[in-house]
């Protein structure tokens, strides 16, 4: 928690506005070698398969002027924490039980609430969005999010009639978007090839037996690809669809709500400039306390960097701040990370 009151701190002094969204993710480091704690068959998304490798749990504050990370949890499989011997070999704390990765992403959201981290806004993939409990947390305490979800979320939507399907799940507004003709091409911010250019539809919804807090409602909104990019069933190419449920102030505008889904790559940035620059994945520690100083260590100077660059910025960042869309609350957001080690 050392790193992130000292993160915001410094965030606070140099930006002077609480405006901020906080991200999730997960990372994941392949591993070879002799035994270490983390080297476990886990489905490792920088290869795509089963493999031996690290997963940990980030995550990034952000706001107009730049981005960190500013906590990290490092995932043990419960064949680990069931076996305490294993663990003490490894300098795993016994107090250190088994949980899984929305769990760790809800405890590091309420160390930054404790720490008084200045957000209003959640993002999240699907990973953490199915997971119900990383919704009610952001329920309980009214916390706008926008958050990926899998097809088959259920929704408590009309029973449906001749020519209307029912809508009993989020693919089930897919054939609405279509007879109606509600994709609108919209830019949701700029990225390292210009801009983030995507087909678009958003629906107010109701979520199966969840409520959102008072003075907000959700949303289901729709991302499509602009190009056929996915080689379905059939085996011909379609274009990709992403779902993602939003619970957002009821005076929310669909603009600022996708403007809100593009903050979430700015944690895949931070994945990358840490690997680029401080060397996040370049490591053979094999025990717990020496992988926590190292990605702590990689965390602070990557943020210093964000901090400078913030109080410095080059003549053609000065207007960054500009591009961004006007919106009220500020963001937070959670990632999971893959390395090589």
């Amino acid at each position: 928690m050392v790193l992130v009151d000292h993160f915001c701190s410094l965030r606070r002094r140099i930006t002077g506005e609480p405006r901020a969204w906080s991200t999730i993710r997960r990372c994941c480091w392949t591993s070879t070698g002799c035994p270490s704690y983390t080297l476990s068959g886990l489905h490792c998304g920088l290869t795509g398969d089963v493999r031996n490798c690290q997963t940990m749990v980030m995550l990034t504050y952000a706001t107009a002027a730049g981005h960190a990370f500013i906590d990290r949890r490092l995932y043990l499989p419960e064949e680990w924490t069931e076996d305490r011997e294993r663990c003490r070999a490894a300098g795993i704390p016994d107090e250190v039980d088994f949980a899984t990765k929305p769990e760790l992403a809800i405890a590091m959201l309420d160390g930054a609430l404790a720490a008084g981290v200045p957000f209003t806004w959640i993002l999240a993939d699907s990973g953490y969005g199915r997971d119900p409990q990383v919704r009610a947390w952001c329920h309980d305490r009214a916390v706008p999010y926008v958050l990926g979800v899998p097809v088959d979320l259920p929704l408590d939507g009309p029973p449906g009639k001749s020519r209307q399907p029912a809508v009993k799940r989020a693919d089930d507004l897919l054939h609405y978007a279509r007879v109606r003709d509600q994709w609108e091409h919209r830019s949701c911010g700029f990225g390292a090839k210009g801009e983030r250019l995507h087909d678009w539809a958003a629906f107010t919804v109701e979520v199966k037996e969840e409520k959102p807090a008072v003075g907000l409602s959700h949303w289901m909104v729709l991302r499509r690809s602009l190009h056929p990019n996915r080689r379905g069933k059939d085996g011909q190419l379609h274009r990709e669809i992403a779902y993602f449920l939003v619970h957002a102030p009821a005076c929310s505008t669909v603009s600022e709500i996708i403007a809100r889904a593009g903050g979430r790559w700015q944690i895949e940035e931070d994945n990358e400039i840490n690997k680029q620059l401080v060397g996040f994945a370049q490591y053979q520690v094999r025990k717990w306390t020496p992988w926590y100083r190292h990605v702590t260590a990689c965390m602070l100077a990557t943020a210093f960097l964000a901090v400078q660059r913030a109080a410095f910025p080059e003549p053609e960042q000065e207007s960054d701040a500009d591009l961004q869309p006007s919106a009220s609350g500020k963001v937070l957001a959670t990632a999971e990370s893959e390395a090589t080690g």
